[in-house]
């Protein structure tokens, strides 16, 4: 049956789990047959950020383009703040909002939201746990839901074009697994735009313990039964509005339009679904650097754009015409430039949001009663985060995401290579061998007497005859001769000399 999404048609084909079974979908990129079937033809091209043919339409016009130079720069200070991510998130907070605000580089925005995020450490101190989740079946109830959901998620996005593409599977995983994470709160629709957001930065265990993050830390109670968290919002919101744009505030006081009916899906999707998509990285990038102060500004900031001069007022005189200006909202407010420098000029605080968040609260017990449905605190920014949850050193470590196998070597190879290896380690260097000195100092010790070698047996042929030295105790009948004088030093040296001299040596005595 044909369905019309974001002006296109598209047709239901089969279940997630009957394609996750079929092996040779799995070999499909994303622009597959499937393709086909969404509207899609191989002459469509994709944008920078992996729409197909114009989907995000004002995406490139409104992108601000970063000189190459000045990205390689931001580049660098980013791996350097990510590799020394606490001392720059304790000491110097606000240079790393200052960078967020700027613009986080496109090649780490994956890794830099999950350390904002505090998803980095969830994921280190739950090892395993996503792969538990995601090896158990599901409750029935969620996965029917959740199939459903699947193609509607950026039916343009080339990641999730392909019904049953991995774009598709890791989301149904992601979102399968919270529903085991958090029974209590199971399963809402707005919970899928921000998964896909994350997956199409990240793979599946990261984007898990991201959306765990944002449900948890950034918009507790938002995705809980009754939705009790969003209308609190609802009602801050226009509060906020009373002191940031009175004309606005005031047209939608005369027209009772409940805050419900315009900001539902800019809150609960983080504008995802709402602006150009490199408005939404923007936004998302101080958004969960600061919290959700950044959602209450762009909802302040689009409210006052478009319903806060008079003349914009006469184009919509009632409730129906208000809505139709605020579904259709002018490009020109949602540029990237234009809003990012708004945002920054909005004097709204995470004190003011919480200032009124505790008086709507009051006001909401007075009129209504209890709150079902107790969420846990807002935090307020990665920095709130981390000190409510101190990390580990070892939990914000840089893992790799991509490892190589390095085969074995074989045992000949590996044989070889260790014969040579103990070739190198037996070859130690020979001193050089003393050349005998026949011209030796006086002041030079005394040679080691040779070794004496065995006598020979005398053989019948050759016969020598045996010298026998006479000394003065060999025979006392010998004549003395007469006293000569002693002879020099030099000539006692030669005669006795049977040590070498080295060159220098040599030199030195001639």
């Amino acid at each position: 049956m044909a369905k019309t999404e974001n002006g296109r048609q598209s047709v239901d084909t089969r279940s997630i789990r009957t394609i996750s079974s079929s092996s040779h979908i799995d070999d499909e990129s994303s622009l597959g047959s499937d393709s086909e079937i969404n509207g899609f033809t191989s002459d469509k091209q994709t944008d920078k950020y992996g729409f197909i043919g114009g989907a995000q339409q004002h995406s490139v016009e409104s992108a601000q383009d970063v000189p190459m130079e000045v990205l390689r720069q931001r580049e660098v200070k980013w791996l350097d703040m990510l590799s020394h991510w606490d001392k720059w998130m304790n000491k110097r907070f606000n240079k790393v909002r200052l960078r967020c605000q700027k613009g986080i580089p496109p090649a780490l925005r994956g890794r830099a939201w999950l350390y904002l995020s505090g998803g980095k450490v969830k994921k280190e101190q739950n090892h395993g746990k996503f792969q538990e989740l995601d090896s158990q079946p599901g409750e029935p109830k969620w996965i029917d839901v959740i199939e459903k959901d699947l193609h509607r998620q950026f039916p343009f996005h080339e990641m999730f074009v392909s019904r049953g593409g991995h774009g598709q599977q890791d989301l149904f995983r992601v979102l399968k697994a919270y529903t085991l994470y958090k029974p209590e709160e199971g399963y809402c629709q707005a919970q899928a735009p921000i998964a896909a957001v994350l997956l199409m930065h990240m793979p599946a265990e990261d984007a898990f313990w991201g959306l765990v993050q944002i449900c948890e830390k950034y918009l507790p109670g938002y995705y809980s039964p009754g939705l009790e968290a969003i209308q609190l919002d609802g009602e801050i919101l226009f509060a906020l509005l009373r002191r940031i744009s009175p004309l606005a505030f005031r047209h939608l006081e005369k027209y009772k339009i409940d805050p419900i009916l315009y900001m539902t899906e800019w809150f609960m999707c983080a504008f995802s679904r709402t602006l150009p998509w490199a408005s939404v990285l923007r936004v998302w990038d101080m958004f969960l650097c600061d919290g959700v102060k950044i959602i209450f500004r762009v909802g302040l900031v689009l409210l006052k754009c478009m319903l806060g001069t008079r003349e914009k007022l006469k184009a919509c005189q009632g409730m129906y015409e208000t809505m139709e200006l605020l579904r259709a909202l002018d490009q020109r407010y949602m540029q990237e430039t234009f809003l990012v420098r708004e945002i920054l000029e909005v004097p709204v605080t995470a004190r003011d949001v919480e200032r009124e968040h505790h008086s709507q609260l009051k006001r909401w017990k007075k009129n209504r009663g209890e709150i079902n449905f107790k969420s846990p605190p807002r935090m307020h920014g990665a920095r709130i985060i981390m000190l409510a949850e101190p990390p580990r050193r070892q939990d914000l470590q840089q893992n790799p995401t991509i490892i190589l196998e390095v085969p074995e070597p074989q045992p000949e190879l590996r044989k070889g290579k260790e014969e040579r290896n103990s070739k190198k380690k037996s070859k130690k260097p020979q001193l050089p061998e003393e050349i005998p000195n026949p011209y030796p100092l006086p002041t030079d010790p005394s040679p080691p007497p040779p070794p004496v070698d065995p006598p020979a047996p005398p053989s019948a042929n050759n016969v020598m005859p045996e010298v026998v030295p006479q000394t003065e105790t060999d025979s006392p009948h010998q004549q003395k001769e007469p006293p000569t004088e002693p002879p020099t030093a030099t000539e006692a040296a030669l005669q006795q000399s049977t040590q070498s001299l080295s060159s220098t040596e040599l030199d030195t005595y001639l």
